[in-house]
This record gives C-alpha cells, structure tokens and sequence, in this order.
C-alpha cells in the first residue's frame, strides 16, 4: 500500500557518516525499512541521481558501496542464491549470439566509459541484441508478438525505470539494473518497451523481466533498428568496470519465445 512520503537520510538507515542528500522512501516503520523492496527502493533512487549527476562522485561511490552490502546480507536471507556462467540465460528469449551486433568487437567500445558521469557517459561498454522488427511495432515479424527480456544472471532489480515518454533525454529509455551479488556485477537492461518486475524483486536466470522495445533518447529514432541493450559492470569497492560478456553469451541456455 502506498502511504505518503517522507525524506529520511541514507546515514540514517545505514549508521554511517551523513550524506550530501536525502532519499526519498516510503512512509513505514522501521521494521520494514529492513525488507529487500525497501533498500531496492533506496538503490533506485541512489542510481538516479547518478544518472542525472545530482550527487558528487565521492559520495556516490560511499553510498553504492554500503547499499549494495545491505542489498547483498537481504538477497541472501531471502532466499536468493547464486549463479554460475553454467546457469545463465542469453537475454531475449528465442535467440543467441547471432543476434548480436557483427563485426570484430560487436559494437563494445569500453574505452571513455565512466559510470559516475551517468547520462553523458562516453564509449558503448554494451551489446546490442536485435529483433526483427521492420516496422518499428516492437514485435517479432515472423511471430507478431512481442519478445521477452530475460535476466541473464540471478540477483535483485534495484532499478526499475518505467517513465519514459518520446522525446525524453534519457537515453536508456524504460530500463532495468539488476544486481548479481554472487558474481559481484550489475546488469543493465535498456530501451524495454514493457518493465515486467519493480525494484526489491528477486531473480533468476531466465525469468521475464521486460520485452524489447524502442524506448531512449536514440533508441526511439526511426534510423534505429529495435534491439535489447546490454550492460555488465564487474564491482570493486564502489568501482565500476566494465566486462565484455559476448562470449559468455555464446554459451549461455537458450529460452524458447
């Protein structure tokens, strides 16, 4: 149920050093600022404002670092466990590499890219994972129906952006972060049409999470072909590295549409 809203502080829930700003969470007692949604919710926030650079790096940096600690101990008590290369699913359900952009590095340019710098980051430290979609409708051609996103790892969605309207700057549209506490990775899934989870749900390799589209600032340009964006970010300390995964995807399960 939603309730108003209050700001409360990320040094108050986390009993470390204040902060150079509030979040905003829902009205709740403290009990339930403990369960996996609400530190979801918190992450969310946190990876907004990065994305729209209104919080330093030093400070960003601090509080992913504590957030995704607390994300990691509430993933494990409730019940999520980890998962090898040997489990992962290749992320649009009915297709495999062959679906990825050509070429000798695949379109995956990880040099200029820095997380931090959020929406005015350089490179494509990415993989584009297309459709057949002549029309631009967001559906399969052959079958006419829309194709799911699937999560290639399991972990928790700690962002689930579903606002989104033509015209916005945002350049990864409707998107998903999900974290993979087991492997230490975030996961970012972009130009969704449809968002199928909210931040706090728990995942597993293979579940339906969103459904290509052509949602973002480019991605909605009639010039672009319809595709599933894909991101792997290796984590270290508050440190983001980008990690080339195409060959991972060459061997992953495989989900019928």
């Amino acid at each position: 149920m939603k309730l108003n809203t209050f700001i409360i502080t990320v040094a108050a829930l986390l009993l470390v050093p204040v902060l150079a700003f509030s979040i905003e969470v829902p009205e709740a007692d403290l009990s339930e600022l403990l369960d996996h949604h609400s530190v979801s919710d918190r992450l969310s926030v946190l990876m907004k404002r990065i994305r729209d650079r209104q919080v330093t790096r030093e400070t960003a940096r601090d509080s992913l670092q504590h957030l995704l600690a607390e994300a990691r101990d509430i993933y494990y008590q409730a019940g999520g466990r980890d998962s090898p290369k040997s489990e992962w699913y290749f992320p649009v359900a009915g297709s495999d590499a062959r679906a990825i952009t050509k070429g000798r590095r695949h379109g995956y340019i990880a040099r200029g890219y820095d997380f931090y710098k959020g929406n005015l980051h350089k490179g494509h430290p990415s993989l584009d994972i297309f459709i057949p979609d002549r029309n631009h409708d967001c559906r399969d051609d052959r079958s006419g129906k829309t194709v799911k996103v699937l999560s290639m790892t399991s972990g928790i969605v700690v962002t689930a952006e579903e606002n989104w309207e033509t015209g916005s700057y945002l350049r990864g549209g409707r998107y998903l972060w999900v974290y993979d506490p087991g492997n230490d990775l975030l996961v970012y899934y972009a130009h969704n049409e449809r968002v199928l989870v909210e931040a706090g749900d728990l995942v597993r390799p293979g579940d339906s999470i969103a459904t290509v589209g052509r949602s973002g600032y480019n991605a909605a340009k009639q010039r672009s072909p319809t595709h599933l964006h894909l991101t792997v970010l290796k984590i270290n300390r508050g440190r983001m590295t980008p990690v080339d995964v195409y060959n991972e995807l060459r061997k992953t399960k495989i989900k019928k549409r």
